[in-house]
């Protein structure tokens, strides 16, 4: 990469968004700049009809994202170095770059896979929290050292974490900052498969394949009631569920879908 390069790269295909963290000379941390494109993809990703599955990966063999630059975010959001450029200024003018780019305080109804190709630390572990399946090469790491800096994980993880694994496990992770290897996160419950790293970005474009070629209103409708009923009671979850079932048995797709398995022929979705 040069510096004329963006943090962050962007390609679709077949309804899928791919986007590449683009940092590897500075193991993919996040700059402030990295964090505005990641809010605005994120953003259009949402706002975008024809864009179904979202794959976020890092570029390079050694990280996924080592978390926030601690030349550059860190001390901007500390008051350690001043503003200095378009993207500095709107980190700090716009609180809700940092909330959206981690994919905090920002709802978004459509899939994201992770394929992690290297280590996944600190603000880097904590997108990783907010998607939905994870496919991690086999020297992957995960970790929150933010402690051992005097910090806390602050886009999302002392909420997202113990949802996700077993508080003991949450909290060795976030109160003593060691990292976890590829094989104890997949038996942690942090990520569906551990592969050799030749092998991880053709899974997630795999099972990219097979979200986009589903229903988008029903994919939208569990990936939300799924999220939208974590922490809630039975009865609240099945108010939730109601209404989900609703939105979707009213759509063409609904019909289309059963339609088309007994027609023997490939389902032709509109996403209404």
């Amino acid at each position: 990469m040069t510096d004329l390069e963006p943090a962050l790269l962007s390609e679709t295909r077949e309804g899928v968004l791919l986007l590449t963290l683009n940092r590897p000379h500075a193991r993919n941390a996040i700059s402030p700049e990295m964090a505005c494109r990641l809010s605005d993809a994120f953003t259009a990703f949402a706002e975008d009809s024809a864009l179904r599955v979202c794959i976020l990966t890092g570029a390079g063999d050694r990280a996924f994202c080592s978390g926030g630059d601690l030349a550059l975010t860190l001390p901007l959001m500390t008051g350690a170095r001043k503003p200095e450029t378009r993207w500095d200024h709107r980190v700090l003018e716009d609180p809700e770059v940092m909330n959206r780019s981690a994919l905090r305080n920002f709802q978004l109804n459509k899939p994201i896979i992770a394929a992690i190709n290297g280590a996944c630390l600190a603000g880097g572990m904590e997108t990783v929290l907010a998607t939905d399946i994870r496919i991690a090469a086999s020297h992957a790491t995960f970790g929150l050292p933010e402690a051992k800096r005097a910090l806390i994980p602050f886009a999302g993880s002392l909420v997202r974490l113990p949802r996700q694994v077993p508080y003991c496990v949450a909290m060795e992770m976030l109160l003593v900052g060691d990292s976890l290897d590829a094989d104890s996160a997949r038996l942690a419950g942090l990520v569906n498969y551990v592969l050799p790293l030749e092998e991880v970005l053709a899974r997630a474009w795999d099972i990219a394949r097979k979200i986009a070629a589903n229903g988008p209103v029903a994919v939208s409708e569990i990936k939300k009631t799924v999220l939208a009923s974590s922490g809630r009671t039975l009865e609240e979850g099945y108010a939730l569920e109601d209404q989900a079932k609703q939105r979707v048995m009213v759509t063409c797709d609904a019909r289309e879908g059963p339609r088309a398995f007994m027609e023997k022929r490939r389902p032709v979705y509109e996403g209404m």
